[in-house]
């Protein structure tokens, strides 16, 4: 890897992601503005929030009803999702009947 790309690309540490998230979702502003602010791209910042938004909501039982039901909701999906591929899959290695010639 050349040194030119690495010197671009940083590593954030997690307390400085989660940090960021924090100071955007108490501030009431813009993604824009806090990645600005903040020297990194809205599009990363846009990722860490997307991330650990559903790394917090499938984290387990909350107290807030709310945050509670779209959890249950989101892993009912993901569970949905998991049967239907595992239906394909038994149907693509399950033994193809012959057809039965009885003349």
């Amino acid at each position: 890897m050349s040194k030119k790309l690495v010197d671009k690309q940083r590593c954030h540490d997690e307390a400085f992601k989660r940090e960021t998230l924090r100071i955007l979702a108490s501030s009431g502003r813009k993604i824009e503005d806090v990645a600005e602010d903040l020297g990194i791209a809205r599009s990363t910042l846009s990722k860490w929030k997307t991330h650990y938004t559903q790394v917090d909501l499938l984290a387990g039982p909350h107290d807030d009803v709310h945050k509670e039901l779209a959890r249950l909701r989101r892993e009912n999906e993901l569970l949905r999702v998991e049967i239907d591929m595992l239906k394909k899959a038994t149907a693509f290695f399950a033994p193809k009947a012959k057809p039965s010639s009885t003349a």
